[in-house]
């Protein structure tokens, strides 16, 4: 009987950090910008991400804003989600800090009751729980044709995965989060303390609009598992890595920017809302997803270390835009 092949590997040619070799000359502008453009033209039906299913729980509403819009959550009493504008249509009372009896949400100020469907000049807004995040579609604000489910990126089965989601924000517009997860040149460079060996394979053309990479995670020291990945932009405002070899194949990141301001703010801000979905077929894997409440803390610190970065070069790329001054 074959042994399963440990995904471990030692680097044995491993370089400092200032010998990798420089990537600047094959980060080109352009070719960033091409993959940006495309991606900003393909329709999202209105959608938005607003955050992860677990955010929204049974007792409680949830409140979110979404390009300078307003918004409640909550479950009734099968579960199902719904939404609609956060303010209470009789005076305006913010509906986030409201209460929710029996799935009916009751306004904190007067007491009116809300089920989810039109009542009082109040009119709900079509929402989606995939399981693992919370989606709200916004035509007003998203100008698109409207479609009646959100074009949910394929994951592993949810009974073979765990998944985390990571959610963060930043000074910038949902074009440079995108731009920044198009770029994947930088990760040996910005993040040293989890990529090695970043090659890109394979960069996206209008036929062929993927970009294929073979990098390294660091474990600890000189020992990594190397990956090979892929990076696809499926509407205007997400990103997904999935992993094609190696450990984890079939494993996703999906990467969602939300606009939290209007559009042309002066200081637009911008929400991150990242899932992470790991899957392996080794039968040590049903162990970790049996520790799942303990791997979803790390995991989600994990990708808010890696996001403290790219959030900062989402920033520092929306500020040299607004002041006409990005070279690209």
């Amino acid at each position: 009987m074959r042994r399963p092949e440990i995904p471990l590997r030692l680097r044995r040619n491993a370089v400092a950090w200032e010998r990798q070799r420089p990537t600047w000359r094959d980060a080109k502008p352009a070719l960033i910008a091409e993959a940006l453009d495309r991606a900003r033209a393909r329709p999202s039906g209105n959608w938005f991400v607003v955050g992860a299913s677990r955010d929204l729980r049974d007792d409680r509403p949830l409140g979110r804003t979404v390009a300078g819009t307003e918004l409640v959550l909550w479950r009734d009493a099968d579960g199902t989600p719904h939404a609609g504008p956060g303010a209470c249509p009789h005076l305006g009372a913010p509906l986030k800090d409201s209460v929710v009896r029996c799935g009916t949400l009751i306004c904190h100020w007067h007491g009116l009751p809300l089920d989810g469907g039109p009542f009082a000049g109040w009119a709900p807004w079509p929402v989606h729980d995939d399981g693992l995040l919370l989606w709200v579609r916004l035509d007003r604000v998203g100008g698109e044709t409207p479609t009646e489910r959100p074009f949910v990126p394929e994951r592993p089965a949810a009974d073979g995965a765990v998944g985390a989601v990571y959610t963060g924000v930043g000074t910038c517009e949902p074009e440079d989060v995108v731009a920044n997860r198009l770029d994947p040149w930088h990760g040996a460079w910005l993040h040293p303390y989890s990529f090695v060996d970043l090659e890109v394979l394979r960069t996206p053309t209008e036929e062929d609009d993927e970009l294929e990479v073979e990098v390294s995670f660091k474990v600890a020291g000189r020992v990594v598992v190397p990956v090979r990945a892929v990076f696809t932009a499926p509407d205007p405002r997400t990103v997904v890595m999935r992993i094609t070899a190696g450990e984890g194949t079939g494993s996703v990141v999906e990467t969602h920017a939300t606009p939290l301001t209007p559009a042309g703010a002066r200081r637009p801000r911008t929400a991150v809302v990242e899932a992470v979905v790991a899957g392996s077929d080794r039968r040590g894997f049903a162990v970790a997803r049996l520790a799942a409440p303990l791997l979803r803390p790390a995991m989600r610190a994990a990708a808010g270390r890696l996001w403290r970065d790219d959030l900062a070069y989402a920033e520092r790329r929306w500020s040299l835009r607004a002041r006409g001054l990005f070279p690209g």
